[in-house]
Protein backbone atom coordinates (compact mmCIF):
# COMPACT_ATOMS: atom_id res chain seq x y z
CA UNK A 1 0.00 0.00 0.00
CA UNK A 2 0.82 3.70 -1.06
CA UNK A 3 0.72 6.24 1.64
CA UNK A 4 0.37 9.55 -0.28
CA UNK A 5 2.05 12.33 1.58
CA UNK A 6 0.27 16.15 2.59
CA UNK A 7 0.84 18.55 -0.10
CA UNK A 8 2.74 21.57 1.16
CA UNK A 9 1.77 25.22 0.55
CA UNK A 10 5.00 25.43 -1.12
CA UNK A 11 4.00 22.84 -3.47
CA UNK A 12 0.78 24.08 -3.99
CA UNK A 13 2.10 27.92 -4.97
CA UNK A 14 5.21 26.54 -6.78
CA UNK A 15 2.60 24.22 -9.06
CA UNK A 16 0.04 27.20 -9.62
CA UNK A 17 2.83 29.71 -10.54
CA UNK A 18 2.84 28.48 -14.45
CA UNK A 19 -0.74 28.96 -14.69
CA UNK A 20 -0.84 32.38 -12.39
CA UNK A 21 2.24 33.82 -14.49
CA UNK A 22 0.04 32.75 -17.67
CA UNK A 23 -3.26 34.39 -16.05
CA UNK A 24 -1.24 37.68 -15.35
CA UNK A 25 0.27 37.53 -18.86
CA UNK A 26 -3.14 37.98 -20.59
CA UNK A 27 -2.79 41.77 -20.95
CA UNK A 28 -0.44 42.18 -24.07
CA UNK A 29 1.76 44.89 -22.33
CA UNK A 30 2.50 42.73 -19.26
CA UNK A 31 2.79 39.99 -22.19
CA UNK A 32 5.53 42.21 -24.22
CA UNK A 33 7.62 43.21 -21.68
CA UNK A 34 8.15 40.03 -20.17
CA UNK A 35 8.85 38.61 -23.62
CA UNK A 36 11.47 42.07 -23.68
CA UNK A 37 12.88 41.32 -20.27
CA UNK A 38 13.52 37.66 -21.18
CA UNK A 39 15.26 38.71 -24.45
CA UNK A 40 17.32 41.39 -23.31
CA UNK A 41 18.18 39.09 -19.90
CA UNK A 42 19.35 36.01 -22.07
CA UNK A 43 21.50 38.46 -24.22
CA UNK A 44 23.30 40.05 -21.66
CA UNK A 45 23.87 36.49 -20.72
CA UNK A 46 25.38 35.21 -24.21
CA UNK A 47 27.35 38.40 -24.02
CA UNK A 48 28.92 37.89 -21.39
CA UNK A 49 29.75 33.96 -21.81
CA UNK A 50 31.38 35.44 -25.10
CA UNK A 51 33.44 38.21 -23.23
CA UNK A 52 34.63 35.58 -20.01
CA UNK A 53 35.37 32.78 -22.45
CA UNK A 54 37.63 35.09 -24.71
CA UNK A 55 39.11 36.98 -21.77
CA UNK A 56 40.00 33.49 -20.58
CA UNK A 57 41.18 32.33 -24.27
CA UNK A 58 41.49 28.35 -22.77
CA UNK A 59 38.03 28.14 -22.61
CA UNK A 60 36.87 28.77 -25.99
CA UNK A 61 35.98 25.34 -26.96
CA UNK A 62 34.20 24.18 -23.54
CA UNK A 63 32.16 27.31 -23.88
CA UNK A 64 31.00 26.72 -27.54
CA UNK A 65 30.31 23.22 -26.43
CA UNK A 66 28.29 24.00 -23.81
CA UNK A 67 26.19 27.01 -26.04
CA UNK A 68 25.58 24.61 -28.72
CA UNK A 69 24.51 21.86 -26.26
CA UNK A 70 22.26 24.76 -24.75
CA UNK A 71 20.83 25.74 -27.69
CA UNK A 72 19.98 22.42 -29.14
CA UNK A 73 18.37 21.39 -25.75
CA UNK A 74 16.30 24.50 -25.98
CA UNK A 75 14.85 23.52 -29.52
CA UNK A 76 14.06 20.13 -28.56
CA UNK A 77 12.41 21.30 -25.77
CA UNK A 78 10.07 23.67 -27.99
CA UNK A 79 9.29 21.19 -30.32
CA UNK A 80 7.85 18.40 -27.66
CA UNK A 81 6.13 21.18 -26.08
CA UNK A 82 2.61 20.54 -26.19
CA UNK A 83 0.45 19.81 -29.20
CA UNK A 84 -1.60 23.53 -29.20
CA UNK A 85 -0.21 25.67 -31.13
CA UNK A 86 -1.64 28.99 -29.87
CA UNK A 87 -0.12 31.30 -28.22
CA UNK A 88 1.57 29.48 -25.38
CA UNK A 89 3.75 32.00 -23.04
CA UNK A 90 6.14 29.21 -21.83
CA UNK A 91 6.66 28.41 -25.84
CA UNK A 92 7.18 32.08 -26.39
CA UNK A 93 9.72 32.74 -23.52
CA UNK A 94 11.80 29.99 -24.62
CA UNK A 95 11.97 31.34 -28.43
CA UNK A 96 12.94 34.46 -26.74
CA UNK A 97 15.46 33.43 -24.56
CA UNK A 98 16.72 31.42 -27.96
CA UNK A 99 17.17 34.51 -29.90
CA UNK A 100 18.71 36.45 -27.36
CA UNK A 101 21.13 33.84 -26.07
CA UNK A 102 21.80 33.55 -29.69
CA UNK A 103 22.25 37.19 -30.52
CA UNK A 104 24.65 38.01 -27.91
CA UNK A 105 27.00 35.03 -28.49
CA UNK A 106 26.77 36.42 -32.71
CA UNK A 107 27.25 40.25 -31.97
CA UNK A 108 30.28 38.96 -29.38
CA UNK A 109 31.70 37.05 -31.94
CA UNK A 110 31.57 39.53 -34.85
CA UNK A 111 33.21 42.17 -32.23
CA UNK A 112 36.65 39.75 -32.45
CA UNK A 113 36.50 39.74 -36.19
Amino acid sequence: MTVRLQTTRLQRSLGDAGSRLDLWATNPWRRSSLLLIALTGSFMIGNGIATVSGALSLMDPVAAMLSVGLMETMVRVRRNWGGDRGTHLGRQLLDMTRIGLLYGLLLEGFKLL
